[in-house]
């Protein structure tokens, strides 16, 4: 069974900048390369995701950041946004919860939950992880 999310982008940052293959992050990457985890996105999101991932302080390849991409685009699924009426410290994060609450049974992947609503879609790399495990 194919699992959908939201992938926030720092789970993306954290992914590439990890130094250790059994991260949470890199598996929940690892999931997606698999086909296993379908990520969700719209154009806000993959415009958060080239802004973030061509910082200069992260250095990432113009190469990597094309590739990144070009798989969410490939293998993930995009999706208008379902307006929540929530209230978000940073006005920039709604646009991931609100996506992921346009597909029905789909989750946010964050580490950082505290920027969204408390909601059992919004989790940790961690908890999805374990809701993948569970799908097999």
């Amino acid at each position: 069974m194919k699992v959908y999310a939201v992938i926030d982008t720092n789970v993306i940052v954290s992914s590439i900048l990890s130094s250790h293959s059994d991260s949470a992050t890199v598996l929940v990457r690892d999931n997606i390369l698999d086909g296993k985890l379908i990520p969700l996105f719209n154009e806000d999101i993959l415009a958060e995701y080239k802004d973030v991932l061509n910082r200069p302080k992260f250095k990432f390849p113009s190469s990597l950041v094309k590739a990144v991409l070009d798989a969410i685009t490939s293998i993930g699924l995009y999706m208008d946004r379902t307006e929540s009426g929530e209230l978000f410290p940073d006005p920039k994060d709604a646009v991931f919860y609100e996506v992921a609450l346009s597909k029905e049974d789909s989750y946010l992947v964050t580490g950082n939950t505290k920027h969204f609503p408390t909601s059992p879609i919004v989790v940790t790399p961690a908890e999805m992880l374990e809701i993948l495990f569970r799908s097999e």
